[in-house]
């Protein structure tokens, strides 16, 4: 799809869903959440849902699904369970959603990442996908991580008037056959 860079385009608000993977995280304590959920209100999105899950495979899949199955919400983003741990299974129990994986997001949030925080980028498995018309973004669960994750990349992405383009002008052809 050429675009014309001269147009100027209206920001188109998505409804997202936030999902914090933790044992011991409550709303009160939640600060990664918390953050993402303010970053996501003050760039115009609308959020959608928001919750709090243990680190249980069946069980994020299990939430993740219901959102991906509900047409009024476009984006979904998890924050934790992303490390090496034993208990640390997002990618596990999310990637299996995947109809695409975004295979660049990992790799250039962990780029960014190497920039903050040196080596220890490499402990992150942050990956995104789409699954059944929805983007799934994975996040650490640091603040630090989900502000790197939000403010470098997802925000623009999530952005309509982002240019050259953005996985915004792609919603209404993710479900083409």
């Amino acid at each position: 799809m050429a675009h014309d860079p001269d147009v100027v385009r209206d920001f188109l608000p998505l409804n997202i869903a936030v999902l914090t993977v933790s044992d011991s995280r409550t709303e009160e304590t939640d600060k990664s959440g918390q953050l993402l959920v303010t970053r996501l209100e003050s760039a115009g999105h609308r959020l959608a849902a928001k919750k709090i899950e243990p680190d249980d495979i069946y069980r994020l899949r299990a939430r993740v699904s219901k959102w991906i199955a509900d047409p009024e919400i476009d984006v979904v983003i998890a924050t934790g369970g992303t490390g090496l741990t034993g208990r640390d299974g997002t990618p596990e129990a999310l990637e299996l959603l995947f109809d695409k994986t975004i295979e660049g997001f990992g790799e250039l949030f962990r780029a960014i990442s190497y920039e903050e925080i040196g080596t220890s980028t490499v402990q992150s498995r942050a990956i995104a996908g789409v699954a059944n018309g929805t983007y799934v973004f994975c996040l650490p669960g640091s603040t630090g991580a989900c502000r790197t994750g939000w403010d470098k990349l997802i925000v623009h992405q999530l952005d309509y008037r982002t240019k050259p383009c953005n996985f915004v002008e792609l919603i209404p052809r993710l479900m083409e056959k």
